[in-house]
């Protein structure tokens, strides 16, 4: 008598790359909110001060935390849809929007 298929249990709403997804995009607010972490003149750099330079350096910081979480959220929605389609991989026409 053939075994019928498994059905798995509903997919985990909080996974590693879920937590690393909201890490990259915490880091900058927090760095941020934190004033008084960078709320000082020195040290200087090419004649500006640590204050203004510290935050100019959080935008491409910034920018590259946000295209890591792109990326694994785009990762994620595709194990997602793999794992509720069966295990079944993408075909050629399946390109994702």
């Amino acid at each position: 008598m053939p075994v019928p298929p498994k059905t798995p249990g509903p997919l985990p709403v909080v996974t590693p790359a879920r937590v690393a997804i909201g890490a990259c995009l915490l880091a900058p607010f927090a760095a941020m909110l934190w004033v008084g972490s960078y709320a000082r003149a020195e040290p200087v750099l090419a004649g500006i001060p640590f204050f203004y330079w510290y935050q100019l350096l959080w935008v491409p910081l910034s920018a590259a935390l946000m295209a890591v979480a792109h990326v694994l959220v785009r990762r994620d929605r595709a194990a997602r849809r793999t794992a509720e389609r069966g295990g079944a991989g993408q075909t050629a026409g399946d390109g994702e929007r």
